[in-house]
């Protein structure tokens, strides 16, 4: 099925920029207006984030959103057989800062969003970086897509980890010198061993992994932007926010990397992942000692 299923892909990845992306167009067609894939999440995500707006403008940015979910599988299939000169074309970046911090001997912790095109993004760091760039991925239900999305991923040397493996592997992979690349936007899996804060106009819970591994480890913290310059084209925008994390007091990467979040989203709405559910819990007292916002819950 593995064979099968790369060969197909990679068929598809062979097909001129312009054919792919008349693909992409069909493909949102069918996930916005028949099949209405999570449409519900997508607009109740977009009413939290931006009660300001009509719905004419929400509906804006959720088509532009299916617009971008589908470019964004198209691209990576399209990396199959992306030249290495096409790929470097279609990707803006500069990591000087961060690696000359790491020829100062620091690692590097990377946090992201959930923005197109991360896929795109993960190759940029992982050839780049001249320490070993670690990546927390969650595994696919389906083996034959997984294994090539697993290679796929890897190809350029990131040191590929599952979420449910890394707490047992991270002592391994990271006593030397490393970097890695986190999506600190994800829900925690239980809500009450999670910081709470305000994220647009509701509380969220986030995941304290990142904030107290930063510390711990004392590793140089970077957040990183995406953005969609027109179709297959992006860029990677680096902030290091702090050089050394260990002099920041518990909580503040959190609300650092929440601030840089919101503001990135605002700035281009679109390109975010509303169809993940980031308002699922519910903020209630029981969660007050974990509340590390300087604001009142908003509600």
């Amino acid at each position: 099925m593995y064979f099968l299923t790369y060969a197909l892909l990679y068929c598809i990845s062979l097909l001129p920029s312009f054919i792919l992306y008349r693909l992409s167009d069909f493909a949102y067609l069918i996930l916005y207006y028949v099949v209405g894939y999570r449409k519900k999440v997508v607009f109740n995500n977009l009413n939290i984030a931006f009660p300001e707006k009509s719905f004419t403008e929400k509906k804006s940015i959720a088509k532009k959103f299916y617009r971008n979910l589908t470019d964004t599988f198209i691209e990576t299939i399209a990396l199959l057989s992306m030249s290495e000169k096409t790929f470097l074309n279609r990707n803006k970046f500069n990591l000087e800062e961060v690696i000359l911090l790491t020829k100062k001997g620091k690692s590097i912790q990377f946090h992201s969003g959930h923005q197109f095109n991360w896929e795109y993004a993960n190759w940029v760091i992982s050839k780049h970086m001249p320490i070993p760039f670690v990546g927390v991925y969650m595994k696919i239900s389906n083996k034959a897509i997984d294994k090539i999305f697993y290679n796929l991923r890897s190809k350029k040397g990131t040191v590929l980890v599952a979420t449910h493996e890394f707490k047992n592997k991270m002592h391994q992979l990271l006593k030397q010198q490393y970097s890695i690349g986190l999506a600190a936007d994800q829900n925690p899996g239980n809500p009450s061993n999670a910081y709470w804060l305000n994220f647009f106009n509701r509380p969220v819970p986030f995941v304290t992994g990142p904030d107290k591994g930063g510390i711990k480890n004392n590793t140089s913290i970077v957040f990183v932007r995406l953005e969609k310059i027109k179709r297959g084209n992006y860029r990677v925008v680096t902030k290091v926010i702090a050089k050394n994390a260990a002099d920041l007091k518990e909580g503040q990467i959190t609300k650092l990397y929440r601030d840089f979040l919101e503001e990135s989203i605002r700035a281009n709405p679109d390109n975010y992942l509303w169809s993940h559910r980031r308002w699922r819990w519910e903020y209630n007292e029981s969660f007050a000692d974990k509340w590390i916002d300087d604001k009142e819950p908003l509600h």
